[in-house]
């Protein structure tokens, strides 16, 4: 059944849009809640979704009594090829005494609702559980990220206050095939076990084929091309948007989002003319360049431990600082451990040598590049030799 009637053109292709883990989550619970405190079956929920589109939602009952109800919903990830496609995600809704929600309280890997006090959330089988600190959850906790957690708090949320309801209320999402579905993603390697990730940000799934993607890209460079620029500002995506926008005062009105594929980016900057070449992203993503990874996505390849590690061996670090940074599962916990060693400033700027060695060996002197890197929790890193006067170049032209 299709569930979402958004599309978007790819490639002269019509794809349909999906929903995401979290807006499966959401429905399922508010169905459950509408179940069980205003006695209500439903079969169908309206979810309005971050990225602001209302979505329809089949739900399905599995079972109810006086003090838990328990619906799922078929995830339909539109035409991108996700593993949890026409999975089922379940929650069940549990009302529970004061006695197991003062326990909850005292229960740091138990979510709890900053607006509605008597609500808790955690995940089920299937729902993978975080070992390895790093992530923003803590240790212990379910794989729920943060906006579908707020999601269904939220949505959960509404219906106790409709139904006056002043009791507690004990939230469990599951997914019956999560286990073996999670062999088919990263999560072991993030440090997550045992099921799949609740998620989403925008709670609906853009399509998007490598093909397509740059595509686009090159649709976007043209463009510009056409209309006369040679400096080009470049961003994976919105989270370097944001940075190059906020801190570095960047114009964003010429940017061109490269996603993972920033060799692709590069060759096609080159191939349309421009002479400038900025880009500016975090380091999660940006740190491959430094061993000459010019596709980022982690399926084609990761080496951020790798990188980290090299780097901070080559300048002294202990073999237990090494053996430390390989176990890391994020770059803000690898800068962590560099702090603490004190090695912070000199690997980084290592690191940088080599993205900078890298980026000039793929432009081959035809075009000036450099790259700004930054760090959602540290802010900014550093950035290559010629990266502040192409920022320069793009501030001036945006000030004529």
């Amino acid at each position: 059944m299709e569930i979402v009637n958004e599309y978007v053109v790819k490639n002269q292709k019509k794809l349909r849009c999906g929903i995401t883990t979290g807006t499966c989550a959401t429905a399922a619970a508010t169905a459950c809640a509408t179940s069980l405190l205003l006695n209500k079956d439903i079969d169908k929920v309206t979810i309005m979704t971050p990225k602001k589109i209302s979505v329809d939602i089949p739900v399905f009952l599995c079972e109810k009594d006086e003090k838990h109800s328990s619906y799922y919903v078929i995830k339909d990830s539109g035409d991108d090829p996700d593993v949890t496609n026409q999975q089922q995600i379940h929650v069940c809704l549990s009302i529970i005494g004061s006695e197991e929600a003062n326990k909850f309280i005292s229960n740091d890997t138990i979510f709890k609702s900053d607006t509605f006090s008597n609500i808790f959330l955690d995940g089920g089988e299937g729902v993978g559980r975080v070992t390895k600190p790093g992530l923003e959850q803590q240790i212990g906790q379910s794989a729920i990220n943060k906006v579908p957690r707020k999601m269904i708090f939220e949505a959960v949320g509404e219906v106790v206050e409709a139904a006056g309801f002043d009791g507690f209320i004990l939230i469990t999402v599951s997914v019956p095939k999560g286990r073996e579905l999670s062999i088919k993603t990263f999560n072991g390697k993030l440090g997550i076990e045992g099921g799949i990730s609740i998620l989403g940000t925008s709670g609906i799934i853009e399509p998007m084929s490598e093909q397509a993607i740059v595509s686009t890209i090159e649709t976007e460079i043209k463009q510009l091309a056409a209309s006369g620029e040679k400096q080009l500002l470049v961003t994976p995506g919105n989270y370097g948007q944001a940075y190059a926008s906020n801190y570095l005062g960047l114009d964003l009105s010429n940017s061109v989002k490269s996603s993972n594929y920033i060799g692709d980016t590069i060759d096609l900057a080159i191939s349309y003319g421009f002479k400038k070449f900025l880009l500016v992203g975090n380091i999660g993503k940006l740190v491959k360049l430094a061993a000459g990874i010019f596709n980022t996505h982690s399926k084609i390849a990761d080496g951020r431990q790798e990188i980290f590690a090299t780097h901070a061996a080559l300048l002294g670090g202990s073999k237990e600082l090494v053996g430390a940074l390989m176990e890391c599962v994020n770059t803000d916990a690898m800068l962590d451990l560099l702090i603490e060693q004190d090695l912070y400033d000199e690997v980084l700027e290592s690191i940088i040598n080599k993205i900078n060695e890298h980026i000039r060996g793929r432009v081959l002197g035809v075009m000036d590049i450099g790259v700004v890197l930054f760090s959602e929790k540290y802010g900014y890193l550093g950035m290559t030799k010629d990266a502040n006067t192409l920022m320069d170049g793009l501030k001036e032209r945006q000030n004529c």
